[in-house]
């Protein structure tokens, strides 16, 4: 369980495909702090750590085929930042919003707009009536996770919202590497989800 604060954007230093798994290992200021089968973040994609160098400072996690199917983590190269957020502490405040790291499906970032200050993105995704009505869709002022990160919904429509970024978020997070035609992941709040399913029993 996630809540969609960012500690940091690591980078990616290698890349090893076996059979239809790949191997990415990163980097990051905390992997002294990573132990084997722990839950992390990697751009809102919940991923085992299954190896640490800690003198290389470096860890590496597998994402399996379907994972790299449904995520924007098969386009990732040695270099790429990545944002990270390590699973919640239940004994602290939530900042964000509930965030389960199952990535939903992709979107495709459309524009790109500074606004005296900050930046507002517009992301598009492939409409599907049936997957809305159970809950896969925006809603204005909702919350949103876009690659890994917790945001506020505004102008919310079928099948595109925007997000605002403020300049701490866009410098210390991988948005700031976003421009049109950029894939990210979606995870829809889990809380509308419940909700769509609860009112098909009604």
């Amino acid at each position: 369980m996630f809540s969609g604060i960012v500690e940091e954007a690591g980078r990616v230093i290698a890349i090893e495909k076996e059979q239809e798994n790949v191997h990415f290992t990163l980097t990051c200021t905390f992997v002294d702090d990573l132990k084997i089968d722990q839950s992390l973040s990697h751009n809102g994609v919940c991923l085992t750590v299954v190896k640490i160098d800690r003198e290389a400072k470096t860890y590496t996690v597998t994402a399996i085929k379907e994972t790299l199917l449904k995520t924007n983590l098969g386009k990732l190269i040695p270099g790429s930042k990545v944002n990270l957020e390590r699973s919640m502490m239940m004994n602290g405040r939530l900042d964000g919003h509930i965030v389960q790291g199952h990535v939903d499906q992709t979107a495709t970032c459309t524009k790109v707009e500074e606004a005296d200050g900050s930046w507002y993105y517009t992301f598009e995704y492939p409409f599907d009536k049936e997957m809305a009505q159970k809950g896969y869709m925006t809603v204005e002022k909702g919350s949103v996770t876009v690659n890994g990160v917790s945001l506020t919904v505004v102008n919310s429509k079928d099948n595109s919202f925007q997000v605002a970024i403020i300049p701490y978020t866009y410098h210390e997070t991988n948005f700031h590497t976003f421009e049109a035609g950029t894939t990210v992941n979606l995870e829809f709040d889990i809380i509308g989800k419940y909700l769509s399913k609860l009112m098909t029993y009604q």
